[in-house]
């Protein structure tokens, strides 16, 4: 019983940080809170993807909503080994969300934002493989929208770090779920056996 225990504390942890992707995600259509960039277009491909909504969010929602009901799933089901089996399940699809908003969130980050600058609306430093990140003089490139470098950088860093908690979460409960679906039978057939 303390491996359910050990899933639903792991779905509670999950939850704000799905929450949190998510919020990021679409923070990111609106730089510094203005909605006039998303409307003419001027956003960049990488919010488009849905990281954080579709890959940090919805898809960890998923396994975080069987973790915390494995108590009821485990009285259905026939064995504590089969309630298992479905949280293995479910952290197979929250490994892939969680990847890919943070693989998602890296490139994004590597190539920049989306700005308009003395040449006009383009990715300035999407050349640089990332090295404008330690070069802050450079971030005066962008001229709109305003901030949108400090903007971009933060909420992607965000992405990227709450997808790679994530990501560590649903693998403890992945090899949990493993552990407890593979073991727990053979214990119990070896204590029968010894109690027999």
């Amino acid at each position: 019983m303390c491996s359910f225990g050990f899933a639903r504390s792991m779905g509670f942890a999950l939850l704000p940080l799905a929450t949190c992707c998510i919020v990021a995600n679409i923070l990111l259509f609106f730089p510094s809170g203005a909605a006039n960039y998303v409307q003419d277009g001027h956003i960049s491909l990488f919010p488009w993807l849905f990281m954080g909504v579709g890959g940090g969010g919805i898809a960890v929602f998923l396994p975080a909503a069987v973790f915390l009901s494995m108590g009821k799933c485990a009285a259905n089901c026939v064995t504590d080994s089969c309630a298992m089996c479905g949280s293995v399940l479910a952290s197979l699809v929250g490994l892939a969300g969680s990847a890919y908003c943070f693989v998602v969130s890296v490139l994004a980050l590597l190539k920049g934002p989306y700005c308009f600058t003395t040449m006009g609306w383009h990715y300035p430093f999407e050349t640089t493989s990332g090295s404008y990140l330690f070069n802050r003089d450079n971030w005066n490139n962008c001229i709109q929208p305003a901030n949108i470098v400090e903007w971009d950088v933060t909420l992607l860093s965000i992405l990227a770090g709450l997808s790679a908690l994530e990501f560590i979460i649903l693998f403890l409960q992945l090899v949990n779920g493993v552990v407890n679906a593979v073991c727990r039978p053979c214990c119990y057939k070896q204590e029968y056996s010894l109690n027999a």
